[in-house]
């Protein structure tokens, strides 16, 4: 009777070690595999006339031909549906002024040549015009940044919107943003 009983106690505790075995084999089966999550490369905007926080060369100011300097474009995310473009001076005397102001540029977009306006649609800066402007600091040195994005749409504006109305829309957009710096004085004598 003992050995029965023994005999049972032993089948049943395979059993439930067998059921639990299962249980939780049948459990990770049912799970998802976990899918690698996506990070895109940083975003990289750079210029063959100058590097990030040194001087823009003069031909691209107002004291030259003011005409915008060559920038070449690194690692849009894949998500991306388009590009923005935004050159401004935080150290203008009368607050922030706004030089250049693209966007919808196309996301194939690489390199911007100098002297041209990349494809897309024209903001309006501060002085009011719709294509670049050269730095021109009225004194001191001043830092101009140029500030690129990729968003996950395109912008609904239309030409001669402001560069608030721009960021605006942009807001919750968002994949990437970088920013090239480039210095400037006047040398007056």
């Amino acid at each position: 009777m003992r050995r029965t009983t023994l005999f049972g106690l032993v089948i049943i505790i395979i059993i439930v070690f067998g059921l639990i075995s299962l249980y939780g084999f049948s459990k990770k089966s049912m799970q998802q595999p976990a899918t690698p999550s996506y990070t895109p490369e940083p975003l990289v905007l750079k210029s063959s006339a100058f590097n990030h926080n040194e001087s823009i060369p003069i031909k691209y100011t107002c004291d030259g031909d003011n005409v915008n300097p060559p920038l070449t474009v690194e690692n849009i995310d894949r998500r991306a549906n388009s590009l923005v473009l935004i050159m401004d001076d935080p150290d203008a005397p009368s607050g922030v002024f706004d030089h250049w102001l693209k966007w919808n540029i196309p996301k194939s977009t690489t390199v911007i040549s100098e002297g041209t306006e990349p494809e897309g649609i024209s903001g309006k800066n501060s002085a009011g015009g719709l294509t670049y402007r050269g730095p021109c600091p009225p004194s001191g040195t001043h830092h101009y940044r140029f500030k690129l994005y990729s968003l996950d749409n395109t912008v609904t504006l239309g030409e001669g919107a402001t560069k608030s109305q721009l960021e605006a829309a942009m807001q919750d957009h968002i994949l990437q943003q970088t920013e090239l710096v480039g210095l400037y004085s006047r040398n007056r004598q």
